[in-house]
């Protein structure tokens, strides 16, 4: 009997299709669950069982109880909430995985940043205030803050409402931005009590990297490690480039590496897959961010191990314990343009692509926006207009070809009308 396998997909997921079809390729049974409301879960091919992220406990419970029977040997969620409703369901269940607390922990950008830095681990000063202060304690962060500064959910991931400060004015005007994204209806619906809350963190100067990496049994190894060409030095914080192998020094690679162990130890993660984000500082490497979860979006897709295998696929071989240690990474240089939304409005046309595809060492484009959407940049957006994928002998080469294929690429949007009284 093949094993079972629980993949929690999120209703607007990216990665649903390539889990799905890495499921299929191993011949594990997959048990679907989503956030998809249980009406629109009769249309998917495979009916998900439907649940609440937002509340985490209740939707594990739930799932624990409509699944006990058929004996799942893993319970993998893809993104940062279903993650935690992950962890939740697979302690019900009696599987070892990641603890509760550690997912729950890393999930929190205010607890993992307190773990971390009692760990003595070098993460940014941070401080945590309401979301809604009185002007006098407005003025008085103000006036504390160290500059530049920067200003972050503590929930929401993908740069979605970071925003830098040069100054007082800055922050005051930083603040009140995110505090409107946090309380607009699409955002509030969550019902996370940290919603209320904000972080103010100084900022760090330097190279931004992300570490993909696999946890076994407590040891991490390093899957990937992504150098990002473009230069995150705000006002916003929109990631695109994502290139590897790294062409930094192989001995800030490797401090790199400690410091993400030493911060998965810290925080309690031991199994699976996890995402980091650092900064190069001129101190050294300084952990922006731990994630209990694969790096999103489709970048995954950059990403090939051993022969052919996928990051998805590597994944599931891990939970459903059919290799203890993972396949080394391909030998060629990989990267991944995260198309970026520059304008607001309503998607009409997606021009350049098949121009673009047609180039050297293009390998795929995808554009996953779809037309008469609604296109929201950055800080306020939580989307890309799509991916563009590369392979070449040297990460340069990489780069080049990506950046190539962005130029040709173009959105073409309606602008929002005003709203008039």
């Amino acid at each position: 009997m093949a094993p079972a396998v629980v993949l929690i997909l999120p209703k607007t997921g990216y990665r649903n299709e390539d889990f799905l079809a890495a499921a299929k390729k191993l011949g594990a049974e997959v048990i679907q669950a989503s956030d998809v409301c249980h009406r629109l879960a009769e249309q998917w091919e495979e009916h998900p069982l439907a649940l609440r992220f937002r509340e985490a406990e209740a939707a594990a419970s739930e799932l624990a109880a409509q699944v006990a029977q058929r004996n799942p040997v893993a319970v993998i969620g893809v993104d940062d909430q279903s993650s935690l409703v992950a962890a939740l369901a697979a302690e019900k269940l009696g599987i070892a995985q990641n603890p509760v607390r550690a997912v729950a922990a890393a999930r929190s950008k205010e607890q993992s940043r307190a773990r971390l830095h009692a760990a003595g681990l070098p993460v940014p000063r941070f401080e945590v205030v309401a979301r809604d202060l009185p002007p006098a304690e407005i003025d008085a962060l103000a006036a504390r803050s160290p500059y530049p500064c920067v200003v972050k959910p503590l929930v929401l991931s993908g740069s979605r409402g970071v925003i830098r400060a040069d100054d007082p004015a800055q922050l005051r005007a930083a603040l009140s931005r995110v505090a409107a994204l946090l309380r607009s209806p699409e955002v509030a619906q969550r019902r996370d009590p940290d919603l209320a809350r904000l972080l103010v963190e100084e900022f760090i100067p330097g190279p931004e990297i992300a570490l993909e990496g696999l946890l076994v049994r407590g040891q991490l190894h390093v899957l990937a490690i992504f150098d990002k060409p473009d230069a995150l030095d705000g006002p916003f914080f929109e990631e695109t480039l994502y290139i590897t192998p790294s062409r930094h020094p192989a001995q800030l690679q490797d401090g790199a590496a400690r410091a993400v162990a030493e911060g998965c130890a810290a925080l309690g993660l031991v199994e699976g897959p996890i995402h980091a984000e650092l900064r190069l500082s001129p101190g050294g490497p300084r952990l922006l961010e731990i994630a209990a979860r694969s790096i999103g979006g489709l970048c995954g897709r950059a990403l090939r191990f051993g022969v052919g295998i996928s990051l998805e696929e590597l994944i599931l071989r891990h939970a459903l314990g059919l290799r203890a240690d993972p396949p080394p990474r391909e030998r060629s240089a990989a990267g991944v343009l995260m198309l970026p939304i520059s304008k607001r409005g309503t998607l009409e046309e997606v021009r350049g692509v098949d121009e673009a595809k047609r180039l050297p060492l293009i390998e795929d484009i995808v554009i996953t926006a779809h037309l008469r959407e609604e296109l929201v940049p950055l800080p306020e957006g939580a989307s890309y207009l799509g991916f563009a994928f590369a392979r070449a002998r040297s990460p340069a080469q990489v780069e080049t070809a990506l950046r190539r294929a962005g130029k040709l690429i173009e959105a073409r949007v309606t602008p929002r009308l005003p709203v008039t009284a």
